[in-house]
């Protein structure tokens, strides 16, 4: 697995064949990979679940022990920058499977991936913490800033992400705030 998300953050997508993998991982065949995952689509959707996993762990971690609707949003934004700056590898090859279309994206995923936001967007409208919004379209629009830096850091290295994540931090506490 992490030869292969090597490969793919390094060589790109389409030219991470299993015979690179491979390589990479020191084996002298593709048989081991073609082993354990019955096609391509088979690595790159486990790959996307393993990263998503580490995102969820890392999220979990920083948002545990928030106090206010607030806190816990402000740690969900900071971590989601944070993991991309610290797990710039993973995110490159994340980004480079979904844009691949390979697996797909819909409205099902769209829905797992924003769903934990929203839900926590309408836990601070009923605590009369957040004002009246629309808790979806906030949510979509959270993720995809948070999802910015993975595109960002692929062009622009010297980006300051702590700056990024407070005004991302700002900008959704003054959007947000009753």
């Amino acid at each position: 697995m992490t030869a292969a998300i090597e490969t793919i953050a390094e060589l790109g997508y389409t030219k991470a064949s299993f015979a690179k993998i491979a390589e990479r991982a020191g084996l002298s065949s593709t048989g081991l990979i073609s082993y354990h995952f019955a096609s391509r689509r088979e690595l790159m959707a486990q790959i996307v679940e393993e990263v998503y996993g580490e995102i969820r762990s890392f999220l979990s971690e920083r948002m545990r022990g928030q106090v206010s609707v607030a806190g816990a949003l402000r740690a969900y934004i900071e971590g989601n920058v944070e993991f991309a700056f610290t797990h710039r590898t993973q995110m490159q090859a994340l980004l480079g499977i979904l844009l691949s279309g390979e697996l797909g994206w819909g409205e099902q995923d769209e829905r797992e991936v924003t769903s934990p936001i929203e839900e926590l967007l309408r836990q601070g409208q009923a605590s009369g913490e957040f004002r009246a919004f629309d808790p979806r379209i906030m949510a979509m629009s959270i993720q995809r800033s948070v999802e910015g830096p993975t595109m960002l850091l692929a062009g622009d290295v010297e980006l300051d992400m702590a700056a990024y994540a407070h005004e991302l931090v700002t900008l959704y506490d003054l959007a947000t705030r009753a």
